[in-house]
């Protein structure tokens, strides 16, 4: 690719471009990002977006003794590529390559791993505040975005942030809001004023001249302060920042990297928390993306000529949003709920032929669960759609908003197990575990599209509480000719005879159906047990695979405290005394495909297969 970026290994090969190199630079950026990204997938509106933020950033600071911490961190792949990252950015999203997120193990130049919403500011600030008790110098910048500002921990982070003396500043990354010319334009000119360092200087120099006068100067400087404020309200509508105790200074243009950098380098010198507000567009610079952003927030790759997008095909997400819309046009009481991911749950279909009963709460999962459990109270049947990675946020209010309230409650899990190339901060590996400690749920895991509606219709007038319906991000896999599901609670497969039982749930009993090919070619006959309903466990279940000698239990999620530790403790309660062998995650899953991951996991079929020979030839079993 070329050009001025073969020169960038670090931030500090910024600080000598002049601006017309700087504008340059922008370009070659947005030319490398819409050629990887078309190759490798991620997300390409937002990181077009950003450049001219990023550059301007690192230009003015000086990373890594500032440290500048990106929200979610989706947007970071300028950031990567200015900080010594560019000759692996092809790497991107890929097994053993770059995370497509902030990650700390990654780079000195990443203080803080992320991918989840509105954190920066919170995490921002502890930074900050480190810095502070250990007499370290430098600046601490929190970029956030606008929908990001819909989370609740934003404010949290806000309203502990304005108490800060100095050198802590929060970037707004804006870009939807949509600002009139005439109130734009005043309010472009304002901050050009005030951002002069003469300004600064000259503010400084009033307010502690009117300090040092005893009798007229104090009352006249809350004065002025008042009257500043009153300005403020009418010019910038933005008193929420000054009341949490921010200089409030925007909006500025965020695609003038020159001017961006003139602004930073002047709020550098106030003593005081700063919020900058910086108006940028998603998908600058490339056509496709301009026009519809949403599209291209997130691709698995696309066509750089036509902008055609690789397309998935089918999807678990899809089918529930058809199932849900069978069940609801039945029946008035059910509600779709989101947290700003309408089309990703897949409600968009819900949304248009239910509008009146369809909710998007924005970035605030927390709020969305707690919202859900009124409307329930209220008499309707709410299904929150929602990511697993994302709905951890909403443990508590699980517990105390839905559980204790004794109510129905249907979460439509996305995203359950493995997702593969947006790695650790996004795999859906906790949800079974921490179901298991939530009084009266029942969790129904489908393997196959067919059995999303059977399941749902279980969560939705079956259970007499809170309930889930969890499934994986894609489509289905494998699926055997002379497999006839049976139904809830559990299915077998295979023969029931045999003294080895795999027992699994959802999208692994596909690869359990291939293992158990493979150990027929060895001669070794076996057993499947499929659990459709995970929590609470069938003891029917336990009885049945009681039979078997040897029980090998493979589960796609965390280990402690998941599903395949509570059927063996089962197991051992209703006095097996057989071999229980479990294989599950025991720690983060880094980026890779969804094939990659599962393989290196040894969850996949093969990997079943191996432990399943290798025990047997440990215990001398003889192929039967």
């Amino acid at each position: 690719m070329g050009g001025l970026l073969n020169n960038i290994h670090s931030p500090e090969d910024l600080k000598g471009l002049s601006p017309e190199k700087l504008i340059r630079l922008c370009s070659e950026i947005r030319t490398c990002l819409i050629r990887t990204i078309s190759t490798n997938g991620g997300h390409l509106a937002s990181n077009l977006g950003a450049v001219e933020l990023t550059v301007a950033l690192e230009y003015a600071f000086s990373n890594p003794d500032d440290r500048i911490v990106w929200d979610v961190g989706h947007q970071s792949y300028t950031h990567k590529i200015l900080t010594g990252r560019y000759d692996r950015i092809s790497t991107i999203r890929k097994q053993n390559g770059l995370s497509g997120f902030p990650n700390r193990q990654e780079s000195k130049y990443d203080p803080f791993s992320c991918g989840h919403s509105s954190t920066s500011i919170s995490s921002a600030l502890g930074l900050a505040k480190a810095k502070e008790l250990t007499g370290k110098p430098g600046f601490t910048v929190a970029v956030i975005g606008d929908g990001a500002l819909t989370g609740g921990l934003a404010y949290e982070g806000l309203n502990n942030a304005g108490r800060m003396r100095k050198n802590f500043i929060v970037v707004l990354n804006d870009n939807k809001m949509s600002i009139s010319r005439n109130v734009g334009s005043m309010a472009s000119y304002l901050s050009k004023i005030r951002t002069e360092p003469s300004y600064f200087r000259i503010k400084g120099n009033v307010e502690q001249a009117l300090d040092q006068i005893p009798i007229i100067g104090e009352p006249m400087h809350h004065a002025l302060t008042r009257s500043k404020a009153v300005v403020k309200q009418l010019m910038y509508n933005s008193t929420i920042f000054e009341d949490m105790g921010f200089y409030y200074y925007g909006p500025f243009d965020g695609h003038d990297v020159n001017k961006l950098i003139e602004v930073f380098n002047n709020v550098k010198s106030i003593n005081h928390p700063v919020f900058l507000h910086v108006i940028t567009q998603k998908g600058k610079g490339y056509y496709y993306a301009e026009r519809n952003p949403d599209a291209y927030h997130g691709v698995s790759g696309f066509n750089i000529a036509t902008g055609k997008l690789k397309v998935a095909g089918p999807c678990f997400s899809a089918v529930f949003g058809d199932a849900i819309c069978s069940f609801a046009a039945k029946d008035p009481r059910i509600c779709g709920v989101t947290a700003a991911m309408q089309t990703g749950t897949g409600l968009t279909k819900f949304a248009e032929m239910f509008p009146q009963r369809f909710f998007d709460t924005g970035i605030a999962e927390e709020h969305a669960v707690t919202f859900c459990g009124g409307l329930a109270v209220g008499g309707m049947l709410p299904v929150f759609a929602v990511y697993s990675s994302f709905l951890q946020r909403g443990y508590d209010q699980l517990i105390h908003d839905v559980a204790m309230q004794r109510v129905k409650v249907v979460l439509a899990v996305d995203r359950a197990g493995v997702v593969g190339e947006d790695g650790q901060s996004h795999q859906g590996i906790f949800d079974a575990a921490y179901f298991n400690t939530v009084p009266g749920m029942a969790v129904y895991s489908p393997a196959y599209y067919d059995e999303m509606k059977p399941c749902l219709r279980m969560a939705l007038y079956d259970s007499p509480g809170i309930s889930a319906v969890r499934y994986p991000r894609g489509n289905q896999l494998y699926r055997p000719r002379d497999f006839e599901p049976c139904g809830c609670p559990f299915d077998q497969y295979g023969n029931a005879d045999a003294e080895i039982t795999i027992v699994t749930y959802g999208r692994l009993f596909s690869y359990a159906c291939l293992a158990l090919l493979h150990l027929a070619g060895k001669g070794i006959s076996a057993n499947i047990l499929k659990l459709n309903r995970i929590c609470p466990i069938a003891l029917e279940a336990v009885r049945s695979a009681s039979k078997a000698k040897h029980i090998f239990f493979f589960e796609e999620g965390i280990a402690q405290g998941g599903v395949g530790e509570h059927f063996g403790y089962l197991l051992s309660q209703n006095g097996w005394k057989g071999i229980f062998r479990l294989r599950a995650i025991t720690d983060f899953v880094a980026h890779a495909t969804m094939e990659q991951a599962l393989h290196s996991l040894g969850l996949d079929d093969e990997g079943m297969y191996q432990m399943i020979l290798m025990e047997c030839a440990n215990h001398g079993e003889k192929a039967t």
